[in-house]
C-alpha cells in the first residue's frame, strides 16, 4: 500500500511514517518546512519528502492519504484530496486499525510529562527483555529514534489529548484503547481547542470508557482534577502514585522517598514497603513522579519494582528535555521543551534542587498555542521564581505584551525581540558555573547553537 502523509515532519506523523515503513508499505509525505533531523530520520527509513503542499504530489493518486491535525480546509492539497474523492483518514485513527488492534496498549497522557514517562516506561520494558513497540512525541536517547514497531505485544504510546484532524476533533487518545492508562495530571492547556478545563475532563473520561475491567488507570493522588474525571465513572483498577518530598506513604499504592534533595537519588515504596530504590542522572520531583508512574505501569505487564529501578538507573533522559547542550568554560547550557508555566515552574525548581546557589538564567520563548493566546498571563512570572534572571524574548505576531510579566518578576526579567541581542546580553554578563536554560516548544530561530557558539568564541 502506498501512504501520503501531509503533515509528516511532526513527531508524531513521522513516527507513524516511521511504523508505516516498518510494517512494509511505501510512505511518502510533505510538510511546510522539510529540515533535519526528521527529513534525515525520514529519508534514512526510505521515505520521500516533498516541501510545500503542491497537489501534484497526489497525482498518481496514493491508497491512502493520512491528515495531520496541522492540515486545514484551505490548503492546497487538501482541497485536491476532497475534490478527487481520495480515500483519507487521521494518523490516530490509522495506528488504530493498523497497529493497535491486537497490541497491549500502554498509554501515558496528561498535562505534563507524556514524553518523559513514555521513554521511561518503553526503555523499563526494553531492559526487562520485552522488546516493546513505541511512539512518542519526542526522541528517547536509549534508544535514538521516536517509534518502533518492537517484537512484543506491548505497545507504548505517547497519549496526546489534542485534536486528531480537521474532521475529527476529538483528543487523538480516544483510538487508542489503552489496557494500562498513565495519566500524569491534569491542567487546563491547549486554548485554541478547548474552553476551560471542564471540556478536557470530558475527553479524559471518554478515554477512561474505553479502558477494559482487567485495564489500569494509575494516577498521582489527591490530584482533584483527575478525581473529578474518574467520579464521571471508572470500570476498571485505579493505582496511586505519590511523589511528593515530604508527607506518609502511601498504605496502597507507590510512593517515592527523596534520598537527596534533588532526586537524583529516592526509594521506592510499594503499598507501603521498600521496594526498589532509584539512582539516576536525572533531577526535579516532577521526574520522580514520572518514574513511579512508568514503574507501576511496567508492573502491570510483569515488571519488578527492582528491574524497573535497575533501568531506570540507566536511563539517558530524552532529547529537548532538560538535554544538556554544552558546557564551555563552567557555563551550562540546556534545552528544554516548557511548553506550559506549570512545565516552566517544576524544571527551573528541579535545576535549583540540583545546583543550589548557583546562578540560573532562563531564556523563555511563549511560543506554544495556548501560551500566544495570553491564557497563562498571570500565572508567568510566578512560575520563573527559581531563576535568578528571565529573558523573555517576545516573537513577531504576538499581539499582548510581556511587558506586564516583567514588571511582576521585581526585576529578574527583561523582555527582547531580537535573538541575537539576547545572545549579546547573556555572553556579555555570563559567569562562570552559571547554568542556561533555553525554553520553548519550538526552533527558537535557532538560539541554542548560536549561543554555544558564541560562548565558545
Amino acid at each position: 500500500m502506498h501512504i501520503h502523509i501531509l503533515g509528516i515532519c511532526g513527531t508524531f506523523m513521522g513516527g507513524l511514517a516511521i511504523l508505516a515503513r516498518q510494517l512494509g508499505h511505501t510512505v511518502s509525505g510533505s510538510d511546510a518546512n522539510v529540515y533535519p533531523p526528521m527529513s534525515t530520520q525520514l529519508q534514512e527509513q526510505g521515505i520521500s519528502l516533498t516541501e510545500g503542499y503542491d497537489p501534484a504530489q497526489l497525482d498518481p493518486a496514493p491508497d491512502l492519504v493520512v491528515v495531520g491535525n496541522a492540515m486545514s480546509r484551505g490548503n492546497p492539497a487538501i482541497e485536491y484530496m476532497l475534490a478527487q474523492g481520495l480515500k483519507y483518514t487521521s494518523g490516530p485513527q490509522w495506528l488504530s486499525e493498523h497497529l493497535l488492534q491486537d497490541r497491549w496498549v500502554l498509554a501515558c497522557a496528561g498535562t505534563h510529562g507524556k514524553t518523559s514517562t513514555a521513554s521511561m516506561l518503553a526503555w523499563i520494558l526494553d531492559y526487562a527483555k520485552m522488546s516493546p513497540g513505541y511512539l512518542i512525541g519526542g526522541v528517547p536517547a536509549d534508544f535514538g529514534v521516536s517509534a518502533r514497531l518492537g517484537e512484543s505485544p506491548f505497545f507504548v504510546i505517547e497519549a496526546d489529548e489534542y485534536d486528531c484532524a480537521f474532521f475529527d476533533k476529538r483528543s487523538k487518545f480516544i483510538h487508542y484503547r489503552p489496557r494500562t492508562a498513565v495519566l500524569n495530571n491534569l491542567e487546563f492547556d491547549h486554548a485554541d481547542i478547548f474552553d476551560d478545563l471542564a471540556a478536557i475532563q470530558k475527553q479524559f473520561h471518554h478515554l477512561i470508557r474505553t479502558i477494559a475491567s482487567n485495564g489500569q488507570v494509575i494516577l498521582p493522588a489527591h490530584t482533584e482534577s483527575l478525581e473529578a474525571v474518574l467520579k464521571q465513572g471508572l470500570w476498571s483498577e485505579r493505582v496511586y502514585t505519590s511523589a511528593t518530598s515530604t508527607g506518609k506513604a502511601l498504605d496502597k499504592g507507590w510512593s517515592a522517598s527523596l534520598q537527596q534533595p534533588d532526586g537524583s537519588v529516592f526509594n521506592v515504596l510499594l503499598d507501603n514497603e521498600l521496594a526498589a530504590t532509584v539512582n539516576w542522572a536525572h533531577s526535579g520531583q516532577h521526574n520522580v513522579a514520572n518514574a513511579l508512574s512508568a514503574m507501576a505501569a511496567a508492573r502491570h505487564v510483569g515488571v519488578s519494582p527492582d528491574i524497573a529501578a535497575q533501568a531506570l538507573s540507566r536511563f539517558q533522559g530524552v532529547k529537548r528535555r532538560m538535554e544538556l547542550l554544552a558546557e564551555v568554560n563552567g557555563i551550562a547550557v540546556y534545552d528544554d521543551f516548557a511548553h506550559h508555566p506549570t512545565a516552566i515552574a517544576t524544571t527551573l525548581a528541579g535545576l535549583r534542587a540540583k545546583v543550589g546557589q548557583q546562578k540560573i538564567t532562563a531564556i523563555i520563548e511563549p511560543r506554544s498555542n495556548t501560551m500566544r493566546m495570553g491564557a497563562h498571563l498571570a500565572k508567568l512570572a510566578n512560575a520563573t521564581q527559581q531563576a535568578d534572571r528571565v529573558i523573555w524574548y517576545q516573537p513577531p505576531g504576538l499581539d499582548w505584551s510581556l511587558e506586564s510579566v516583567v514588571a511582576a518578576s521585581q526585576g529578574r526579567a527583561s523582555v527582547n525581540q531580537n535573538i541575537d541581542h539576547i545572545i549579546t546580553e547573556v555572553v556579555n554578563s555570563v559567569q562562570p558555573g552559571e547554568q542556561i536554560v533555553i525554553m520553548s516548544n519550538g526552533g527558537f530561530a535557532g538560539i541554542h547553537q548560536k549561543l554555544v557558539s558564541a560562548l565558545q568564541q
